[in-house]
Order: C-alpha cells, then sequence, then structure tokens
C-alpha cells in the first residue's frame, strides 16, 4: 500500500492580509477565494452594523456588544480588536480544527488583529500589507465604493496613516495599483509558503520511507 504522499500531511497556513481601508484587500480576498477552492476564508464576528451588500455568516457574524464580551471572555477569540468604534474578533475552534486537518484559512483583518496572531500562532501565520498605489487613488476608491458618508472617509483617511505605519511588522509588502497583478502576486507567495518544510510535519517519517524503499530496490541482486 503507498505511504501517504507529504502534501497529504501539510499543516494549513494562516493567510492575512491587512491593508487601510479601500486599499483593496477585500477584492483581492474575493477573487482569491473565488480561484483557489483550498483555502476558505475565516468569518470574523463583529459587532459593526450590517451594509447592505453583506450576508450574515458569509462576510461576518453580526452580533451586539454584550454577545461579543462574552465570547471574549470565554477565550473563544483567537484575535479582537476595536475599529472605528465597533469590535471584530476571530473564533478560535474553527481555526485551530482547519490548520490540524492541512486546511488553509484567510483572514481579512487589520493591523491589530494581525499583531495578537503573532503572539499566540506566529508560526502558521503568512502575513501580505496591501497598499494603495497613492493617498489620492486611496481616496478615490474609498468615494467610489458610496458605502459610506464623507465624515467616515475622513476618519478612515486618518487611519491610514497608523495602519501604513504598520508595513515593517508584516512578512510581505505589496502595492495594489493593478488589481490581476496583485492577485497573481498574492497566489505565487501563498504557493511559496504552502511548500516550506516547517509545514510538513509528517515530512520526516515520509523521508524515511522513501529512503527505505530506495535501499530495498538497492539491495537487490543485479540482474
Amino acid at each position: 500500500m503507498p505511504a501517504t504522499s507529504p502534501a497529504a500531511m501539510r499543516r494549513g497556513v494562516m493567510f492575512v492580509l491587512s491593508s487601510p481601508s479601500g486599499a483593496g484587500k477585500s477584492a483581492l480576498s474575493r477573487l482569491l477565494l473565488q480561484d483557489d477552492p483550498a483555502i476558505r476564508l475565516s468569518i470574523s464576528v463583529t459587532t459593526r452594523p450590517r451594509r447592505p451588500s453583506e450576508v450574515e455568516g458569509v462576510h461576518y457574524h453580526f452580533l451586539d456588544v454584550a454577545a461579543f464580551e462574552a465570547m471574549r471572555k470565554r477565550g473563544d477569540l483567537l484575535e479582537w480588536a476595536e475599529v472605528h468604534g465597533n469590535f471584530y474578533g476571530t473564533p478560535r475552534a474553527p481555526v485551530e480544527a482547519a490548520l490540524a486537518e492541512g486546511r488553509d484559512i484567510l483572514f481579512d483583518i487589520d493591523v491589530q488583529g494581525t499583531l495578537q496572531l503573532y503572539k499566540k500562532m506566529r508560526a502558521d501565520v503568512v502575513s501580505v500589507f496591501i497598499l494603495p498605489p497613492s493617498i489620492a487613488e486611496l481616496e478615490r476608491r474609498l468615494q467610489r465604493r458610496a458605502e459610506d458618508p464623507e465624515p467616515v472617509i475622513r476618519r478612515r483617511l486618518r487611519t491610514a496613516e497608523g495602519e501604513i505605519a504598520h508595513w515593517a511588522d508584516y512578512d510581505y509588502v505589496l502595492v495594489n495599483a493593478d488589481l490581476q497583478t496583485c492577485l497573481a502576486e498574492l497566489k505565487q507567495i501563498l504557493a511559496v509558503e504552502r511548500a516550506r518544510r516547517h509545514r510538513q510535519p509528517g515530512l520526516p517519517e515520509a523521508i524515511e520511507t522513501l529512503l527505505a524503499d530506495l535501499r530495498a530496490v538497492l539491495a537487490r541482486p543485479e540482474a
């Protein structure tokens, strides 16, 4: 019976995307999920009101503040943050189960959340910070989105300064000048990270099996 392949024993990747609001991480996340069936989105919980375009359980799990606080106090959140007066968090159990089963999880989260993930599960995290090509383009994208009033757009632009300052905390930094080009670069990063040796805990045993089989072949009498 053939041995299990090394790829089948790979530990999952926590693939984290962060950016200032409007830089394109949500669009990149959506396209990556469409193109790569081996990765799925981590569904965060949030106390933010649901936007008209959002679906419960698809984009977020929408909670009131009391329910969110109960999860946080029980230790059910892998990370949490307050952003623009609302709370966001990542449920712990589904992430830990997915990684153990070799499934990759995509995180569309902010800087605060990323730094918390580092503290708890740094070896599993691959982080990418997405930059806009310019601040003028960032402002145009926020205005084109037409989901937020002007005061909220201004607040997001002010917040962007602090977010961009954390660029060096990330494993990779990409400039999203063209969506498809940036998507291709993300796919390249993910492919490399999936193949890293430390994500394959069963690799030493698999290599020993290959070597044992090779020795058996070499030990056969020559014809």
